[in-house]
Protein backbone atom coordinates (compact mmCIF):
# COMPACT_ATOMS: atom_id res chain seq x y z
CA UNK A 1 0.00 0.00 0.00
CA UNK A 2 1.20 3.25 -0.57
CA UNK A 3 2.41 6.15 1.46
CA UNK A 4 -0.27 8.28 0.01
CA UNK A 5 -3.33 5.53 -0.51
CA UNK A 6 -2.52 5.34 3.42
CA UNK A 7 -3.33 8.76 4.49
CA UNK A 8 -6.51 9.09 2.43
CA UNK A 9 -7.71 6.14 4.34
CA UNK A 10 -6.82 7.61 7.92
CA UNK A 11 -8.11 10.92 6.51
CA UNK A 12 -11.65 9.09 5.33
CA UNK A 13 -11.70 7.24 9.38
CA UNK A 14 -10.90 10.64 10.79
CA UNK A 15 -13.67 12.26 9.19
CA UNK A 16 -16.63 9.31 9.51
CA UNK A 17 -19.06 10.46 11.96
CA UNK A 18 -18.55 8.27 14.82
CA UNK A 19 -22.76 8.02 15.41
CA UNK A 20 -23.43 6.44 11.96
CA UNK A 21 -23.66 2.75 13.16
CA UNK A 22 -25.49 0.09 11.49
CA UNK A 23 -28.84 -1.31 13.60
CA UNK A 24 -28.25 -3.39 16.91
CA UNK A 25 -30.76 -4.48 19.62
CA UNK A 26 -29.04 -3.96 22.86
CA UNK A 27 -30.38 -6.18 25.61
CA UNK A 28 -30.27 -4.23 29.24
CA UNK A 29 -30.05 -7.29 31.43
CA UNK A 30 -28.30 -8.39 35.19
CA UNK A 31 -26.88 -11.86 36.74
CA UNK A 32 -30.34 -13.62 38.40
CA UNK A 33 -33.08 -11.70 36.20
CA UNK A 34 -35.70 -14.65 35.58
CA UNK A 35 -37.04 -13.19 32.49
CA UNK A 36 -33.47 -12.71 31.20
CA UNK A 37 -33.33 -16.23 31.38
CA UNK A 38 -36.51 -17.32 29.65
CA UNK A 39 -35.53 -14.71 27.25
CA UNK A 40 -32.31 -17.16 26.78
CA UNK A 41 -34.03 -20.03 26.54
CA UNK A 42 -36.87 -19.40 24.27
CA UNK A 43 -34.89 -16.59 21.70
CA UNK A 44 -31.57 -16.22 22.64
CA UNK A 45 -30.16 -19.45 21.24
CA UNK A 46 -31.31 -18.64 17.99
CA UNK A 47 -31.89 -15.22 17.95
CA UNK A 48 -28.85 -14.48 15.57
CA UNK A 49 -30.10 -17.19 13.19
CA UNK A 50 -33.35 -15.39 12.68
CA UNK A 51 -33.44 -12.36 9.70
CA UNK A 52 -34.36 -10.10 12.74
CA UNK A 53 -31.16 -10.96 13.87
CA UNK A 54 -28.91 -10.72 11.23
CA UNK A 55 -30.50 -7.44 10.35
CA UNK A 56 -30.09 -6.14 14.30
CA UNK A 57 -27.91 -7.78 15.72
CA UNK A 58 -27.71 -8.17 19.33
CA UNK A 59 -25.65 -6.66 22.07
CA UNK A 60 -25.89 -7.42 25.72
CA UNK A 61 -25.26 -4.11 28.30
CA UNK A 62 -25.23 -5.19 32.27
CA UNK A 63 -27.56 -2.56 33.61
CA UNK A 64 -24.94 -2.20 36.71
CA UNK A 65 -22.51 -1.52 34.66
CA UNK A 66 -21.63 1.88 33.36
CA UNK A 67 -23.19 1.79 29.07
CA UNK A 68 -19.99 2.33 27.02
CA UNK A 69 -19.38 5.60 25.42
CA UNK A 70 -21.50 4.78 22.07
CA UNK A 71 -24.48 4.41 23.85
CA UNK A 72 -24.60 7.37 26.47
CA UNK A 73 -27.82 8.43 25.05
CA UNK A 74 -29.73 5.79 26.23
CA UNK A 75 -32.04 6.71 29.26
CA UNK A 76 -34.23 5.95 31.55
CA UNK A 77 -33.04 2.01 31.89
CA UNK A 78 -34.65 1.13 34.95
CA UNK A 79 -35.85 -2.95 34.01
CA UNK A 80 -34.49 -6.08 33.09
CA UNK A 81 -34.63 -7.20 30.24
CA UNK A 82 -35.37 -4.20 28.22
CA UNK A 83 -34.45 -4.49 24.64
CA UNK A 84 -33.31 -0.93 23.05
CA UNK A 85 -33.53 -0.84 19.00
CA UNK A 86 -30.70 2.04 18.36
CA UNK A 87 -29.52 3.05 14.63
CA UNK A 88 -27.15 5.44 13.44
CA UNK A 89 -26.32 6.98 17.20
CA UNK A 90 -30.03 7.00 18.49
CA UNK A 91 -32.74 5.19 19.72
CA UNK A 92 -35.71 3.67 17.59
CA UNK A 93 -37.52 2.21 20.31
CA UNK A 94 -37.81 -0.49 23.07
CA UNK A 95 -39.58 -3.00 24.28
CA UNK A 96 -39.94 -3.44 28.29
CA UNK A 97 -39.50 -6.88 29.84
CA UNK A 98 -40.15 -10.16 28.41
CA UNK A 99 -43.69 -10.34 26.78
CA UNK A 100 -43.14 -14.09 26.04
CA UNK A 101 -42.42 -15.32 22.64
CA UNK A 102 -45.33 -14.55 20.09
CA UNK A 103 -45.03 -10.86 21.51
CA UNK A 104 -41.62 -10.37 21.49
CA UNK A 105 -40.75 -10.98 17.65
CA UNK A 106 -44.16 -8.49 16.63
CA UNK A 107 -42.90 -5.77 18.88
CA UNK A 108 -39.30 -6.90 17.35
CA UNK A 109 -41.18 -5.92 13.75
CA UNK A 110 -43.10 -2.88 14.72
CA UNK A 111 -39.50 -1.45 15.94
CA UNK A 112 -37.85 -2.85 12.65
CA UNK A 113 -39.77 -1.01 10.54
CA UNK A 114 -39.09 2.20 12.28
CA UNK A 115 -35.94 1.94 10.62
CA UNK A 116 -35.24 4.57 7.93
CA UNK A 117 -35.36 3.05 4.61
CA UNK A 118 -32.44 4.91 3.36
CA UNK A 119 -30.49 3.00 6.20
CA UNK A 120 -27.42 2.53 5.51
CA UNK A 121 -26.69 -0.48 6.64
CA UNK A 122 -26.63 -3.14 4.62
CA UNK A 123 -28.29 -5.88 6.49
CA UNK A 124 -31.97 -4.06 6.27
CA UNK A 125 -32.00 -4.40 2.84
CA UNK A 126 -35.81 -5.12 2.24
CA UNK A 127 -38.14 -6.28 4.21
CA UNK A 128 -38.16 -9.03 6.80
CA UNK A 129 -40.43 -11.96 5.83
CA UNK A 130 -43.70 -12.64 7.92
CA UNK A 131 -42.95 -15.83 10.02
CA UNK A 132 -45.73 -18.42 9.72
CA UNK A 133 -49.04 -17.82 10.95
CA UNK A 134 -49.21 -19.92 14.49
CA UNK A 135 -53.08 -20.23 14.47
CA UNK A 136 -54.43 -23.72 14.08
CA UNK A 137 -57.58 -23.14 12.52
CA UNK A 138 -59.93 -26.13 14.01
CA UNK A 139 -62.73 -27.52 11.41
CA UNK A 140 -66.30 -26.29 12.30
CA UNK A 141 -68.52 -28.56 14.09
CA UNK A 142 -71.17 -29.98 12.27
CA UNK A 143 -74.15 -31.07 13.85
Amino acid sequence: MTRIRFILMLMILAFAPFGARAAELVMVEQIGCEWCEVWEEEIGLIYHKTSEGRAVPLRRVNIHDALPEDLKFIRGLVYTPTFVLVHEGREVGRILGYPGEDFFWGLLDQLIKRIPKNAKSKALIGPLPKPPSRDTKRPALRG
